[in-house]
Parts: C-alpha cells; sequence; structure tokens
C-alpha cells in the first residue's frame, strides 16, 4: 500500500472520530447544563436559606458547610447536600431520640392500643396516655416531613452531580477531539509531502525495483 494512501486513510479516520466525539461532548454539555439549572431553578423556588452565622447554634457551628454557606439561598447541589445532612439531619437526631418515621411507628401503635384500653376501662391514666400518643404522633409527623425534605434535597444533589459528571465527561470528548483533530492534521500533511510512489513497509527487493 502506498505511504501516502495509508496516511489518508488514517486521516481522514482521525477527523471522523474528531467529529464523533465533539458531537458527544457537545450532548454531554447539553445535558449538564440541563442538569445544572433545572437544579438550579428548582431549588430557588423554594426560597430556603441557610441560617445566619451569628445565629448558628453550637452544635450546626461544628459543620464547615453550614458556615461556608450561612446566610446564603440555597441553590445548588453542594448546598442541599450540606443542608440536608448537616442542617435537617442534625435537627433529626434531637427529635424522639433520633429515631426515624418508621421506628415512631411501633410505639406510636402500642400508645393507641394503651389508649383504647384505658377509654374501655376508663382508667385513671388516660390523660397521661393521650398526651404521650400525642407527643409521638406530633414527634412522627415532623420527622416525616423532615426526611422527606431531606430526601427530596439529597435526589436534587444527586442530579446535580449527574449534571457535574457530564461536564467532566464533555471535557474529556472535546479534549480527545481536538487531539485527534491536531494528529489527523499532522498525517494529511505528512501525506502530501510524501511522494506518491512510496510504499508502506515494502519487501526490501521491491524498494530497490521503484
Amino acid at each position: 500500500m502506498k505511504r501516502r494512501t495509508l496516511d489518508l486513510l488514517f486521516s481522514i479516520g482521525g477527523l471522523g472520530l474528531a467529529v464523533l466525539l465533539l458531537v458527544v461532548g457537545v450532548v454531554l454539555t447539553t445535558n449538564a447544563n440541563f442538569a445544572n439549572h433545572y437544579v438550579h431553578d428548582q431549588l430557588a423556588a423554594q426560597h430556603i436559606s441557610f441560617t445566619p452565622a451569628d445565629k448558628l447554634s453550637d452544635e450546626e457551628k461544628k459543620s464547615g458547610c453550614l458556615r461556608e454557606y450561612a446566610g446564603q439561598a440555597l441553590t445548588s447541589g453542594k448546598q442541599a447536600e450540606c443542608y440536608a445532612n448537616e442542617y435537617i439531619g442534625l435537627h433529626l437526631q434531637s427529635i424522639g431520640g433520633g429515631k426515624t418515621y418508621a421506628d415512631l411507628g411501633a410505639p406510636q401503635t402500642a400508645l393507641r392500643e394503651q389508649v383504647t384500653q384505658a377509654e374501655q376501662a376508663k382508667a385513671a391514666n388516660l390523660p397521661d396516655l393521650q398526651k404521650q400518643l400525642a407527643d409521638v404522633t406530633a414527634q412522627r409527623e415532623t420527622v416525616f416531613k423532615g426526611e422527606t425534605l431531606r430526601g427530596l434535597l439529597l435526589t436534587s444533589y444527586g442530579f446535580s452531580e449527574f449534571g457535574r459528571k457530564a461536564g467532566q465527561g464533555a471535557l474529556a470528548m472535546y479534549l480527545g477531539a481536538a487531539l485527534l483533530l491536531l494528529l489527523s492534521i499532522a498525517g494529511l500533511v505528512h501525506a502530501f509531502r510524501t511522494p506518491v510512489s512510496e510504499t508502506f513497509a515494502a519487501p526490501e527487493r521491491e524498494r530497490i525495483t521503484t
């Protein structure tokens, strides 16, 4: 095979791959932009703000991200992760002894049964049981709301991470496309500088004959 022909084939193939990588990069960039804008718009619509630095509790001040984002509006995935884990997660620990919504279900059910039995028996401790049931119910409802908001914020954070990874992938595609483009141009230059009669890896006798 002629050396020029081989150079042209590799160069054209490289250009084709460069175009393909460029297209993939554009798709990844579009997805990254959509994820970032979507997360920003959805979080901004909630009007959530971090507690100002001078109003943070001693426990909250132990969190580096709560100090970093103090007083700021919550609009990014990283901020959502911080608010979910360091703020909501911290306050959920102080409700019901750190028990989850599911954990509080058993004592709530048990107290309901006790209240029913006390009502039937007209027990003297009925008011106390009713108060305990009301407290557990209120705790469970608060924990449910907190866990739900925390889950939604962490979902936003996860979505933003997909966008960030897509952006990194797009950058890799652009760099790969640029490298292939440079190599392809170099191959084309070499092809047109190579004599038409020169062959690639030709046997020694063929070289002598030509």
